[in-house]
């Protein structure tokens, strides 16, 4: 299990990107540099003698409006630009091909490159000045770097907050390195329990929280909730990298190469990724609760067809007028806001005062001044509270927080 930045990324660095880096017209090129400068050519080698080195890079488009980013897997070529050129000193540079990715980000965005361990990019775009961009600032430690046209490099030594981006990139559907010989073995013990193929989330999420029992539900419910979803989504990877696998093996069609299959195959594969892990953190607050002995219904109407995730103590209390409404709670879980978060305001009219747990790191202050606005009671894991501001903190609960509110109106 990842614990720290340097487990996963061997360097990182920002920049802002220039015309010659966005715009091909600019240089007749689809190249970026300056990652000499800020050191991640140490990692990634320097290329002689004319070689080509190809790196799998993961590209990603981030915008503040959108909870579907651009997601594209690509191959870019690190390389020497000048080897030709003997009178002059090496020039490297990364050359990346035409995609959705790139076609979407422009001169002057805000960009950021992460070197992994097992020699693949991260490459994530935004706008700049943008709430995406002080999230991936947050995440990955650069908020006291100073960004410029040029890449500097990022401290990742100091950082030691890896969850975040590992829930932050699993929505995406982006995977970090899942390699090993412990993750081997434990790939067969899921092969024990489901075979090759894929069980439903809530068996699945029943079958790994067994790897985490040295946590303690009641004892420390943040914790014991984001090691859930990281065992997860660990266990998922594995078993979806060996049926993916074996497809690609098997061939699509009678033939083998039937491409509208192979497209089909594609795109279940990326929506089984974005659904499963709002099931799992449904499902896993939900074995809080239970654990924690909280009465509570879940996704049972209120009004017309409004289904709350979680509502406390329950439907027929809540249909009950004698009931005080003062003593109802209501939760809604959604592992990333941004403007999803409004959705809740009409859910169980009868409940002023709405509860939302959510997994998505450094929310802008704008958007949790909303919240508190519209009566949102904010609730983050507390391993991810700390990518917020203090004076966001003030307003904000943590898991342990929340539940200490349910048992004092003994729900």
């Amino acid at each position: 299990m990842f614990e720290n930045l340097t487990d996963v990324f061997s360097a990182v660095a920002v920049k802002y990107l220039t015309a010659v880096d966005a715009d091909p017209s600019s240089s007749n090129q689809h190249e970026i540099g300056g990652l000499v400068k800020a050191g991640l050519a140490d990692a990634m080698g320097y290329p002689s003698d004319g070689d080509k080195i190809p790196f799998p890079a993961t590209m990603v488009f981030l915008d503040d409006f959108s909870d579907e980013p651009i997601v594209c897997e690509d191959v870019v070529t690190w390389y020497d630009s000048r080897h030709s050129k003997s009178h002059r000193g090496p020039e490297y540079r990364l050359y990346y091909r035409t995609n959705s990715v790139t076609d979407a980000f422009q001169e002057g965005d805000f960009s950021l490159v992460a070197f992994t361990i097992d020699r693949s990019l991260l490459m994530f775009f935004c706008r700049p000045d943008s709430a995406m961009e002080r999230q991936l600032r947050i995440l990955f430690g650069a908020t006291q770097t100073d960004i410029e046209d040029s890449f500097k490099r990022v401290p990742i030594e100091t950082l030691d907050v890896i969850t975040p981006i590992r829930l932050m990139l699993a929505r995406y559907g982006v995977e970090l390195d899942v390699a090993g010989t412990s993750n081997a073995e434990r790939l067969e013990i899921i092969r024990e329990e489901f075979g090759d193929s894929f069980p439903s989330t809530k068996k699945f999420s029943n079958f790994t929280r067994n790897f985490s029992s040295d946590v303690s539900a009641t004892q420390d419910p943040d914790m014991c909730l984001i090691r859930w979803m990281d065992e997860e989504e660990l266990m998922f990877r594995l078993l979806e990298r060996h049926i993916v696998q074996q497809k690609i093996t098997q061939g699509f069609g009678e033939n083998g190469d039937d491409v509208d299959e192979f497209v089909s195959f594609s795109l279940s594969v990326q929506n089984r990724r974005k659904s499963r892990v709002g099931h799992a953190f449904e499902n896993h607050i939900e074995e809080l609760l239970i654990q924690n002995g909280i009465r509570f219904q879940r996704g049972v109407t209120t009004e017309g067809k409004q289904k709350p995730d979680f509502l406390f103590p329950g439907q027929r209390e809540y249909h009950d007028s004698g009931y005080p409404s003062t003593e109802l709670r209501m939760l809604a879980a959604k592992t990333t806001c941004k403007e999803r978060w409004r959705q809740i305001l009409p859910e169980a009219r009868l409940i002023d005062r709405k509860h939302l747990i959510t997994l998505e790191p450094s929310i802008s202050s704008d958007q949790t001044a909303q919240m508190i606005e519209h009566n949102i009671q904010l609730i983050v894991p507390l391993s991810i509270q700390s990518t917020y501001s203090s004076n966001q903190l003030k307003h904000i609960f943590s898991i342990g927080d929340f539940f200490a509110e349910l048992r004092g109106i003994k729900i």
